[in-house]
């Protein structure tokens, strides 16, 4: 299937690593024009690096900016002042009991999870209803549906952006913009992947042992049954990203494994 991506422009947020970088490779593959954004110029770089060895041909730009501020945001805005396609996909976790999370946790993840995709949407979606044509997706998590005990403050981010989401594509109706988000399950990326390899660890297990044993008493909902790999959260993005996908448009979109049993 001819995605239609050729002449695209997509900025992925967060993407030098994980589902981000997942989602700049594959748009990437499909011939659009990718930015790479992360916090650093090596990580930005090796990314990109990382892309144009797979596919010379692709146009792959970068830009470092630490997004969890305004002022980082102005300074990618000013870099790249327009596109066709933004993924808000930069988010952070950290599992602490509730009663151990400050009033400064708390608002440092509403500032990078939150207001990173708000402050973008803000600048990109007038001028994406001016073009009559865009596409805003936001990587939010199943958490949103089923906020987690073990990490209420990232849960709370992630329903925040289901409805922020949401409201954004009311602001469409009628137009060629569409705004959309992904709902991902546990997925084996990089933070991921190091936190279970220190659980792991610390239980005498290895990883094949610690992820069973996550799926059987933290996830025992998930139809899955393992983490989900990167690649396969950016194929369902990707779709979403292409004019193929109009009819889709307020929708909150699950790759989650199964882990949500309501119908709705």
């Amino acid at each position: 299937m001819d995605l239609q991506l050729q002449g695209k422009r997509a900025l992925i947020t967060g993407s030098t690593a994980g589902i981000g970088f997942a989602c700049a490779r594959e748009l990437a593959a499909e011939g659009a024009s990718v930015i790479v954004n992360g916090r650093t110029s090596a990580r930005v770089e090796a990314a990109r690096e990382k892309i144009l060895a797979e596919f010379p041909n692709a146009d792959v730009q970068g830009v470092a900016a630490d997004l969890s501020t305004a002022d980082g945001v102005q300074f990618l805005l000013q870099a790249t002042p327009d596109v066709d396609i933004l993924v808000n996909n930069l988010g952070i976790f950290d599992p602490r009991p509730f009663e151990q999370i400050g009033d400064d946790e708390w608002l440092r993840f509403f500032e990078v999870n939150v207001m990173s995709g708000v402050r973008l949407s803000r600048h990109y979606l007038p001028r994406m209803k001016a073009a009559n044509w865009g596409r805003i997706i936001f990587i939010s998590s199943e958490s949103g549906l089923c906020p987690p005990a073990e990490m209420v403050h990232y849960g709370m981010t992630k329903s925040a952006q289901l409805s922020i989401s949401r409201g954004l594509a009311e602001t469409c109706a009628g137009t060629n913009v569409t705004v959309n988000s992904v709902l991902p399950g546990p997925t084996s990326t990089e933070g991921v992947g190091e936190f279970f390899g220190k659980l792991a660890a610390q239980a005498g297990q290895t990883l094949a042992e610690a992820e069973k044993a996550f799926f059987a008493n933290a996830r025992p909902t998930s139809l899955l049954k393992r983490f989900i790999e990167p690649a396969e959260i950016a194929a369902m993005v990707t779709y979403l990203s292409s004019p193929r996908s109009a009819a889709t448009n307020g929708a909150a979109l699950r790759a989650e494994g199964g882990i949500v049993r309501a119908l709705m």
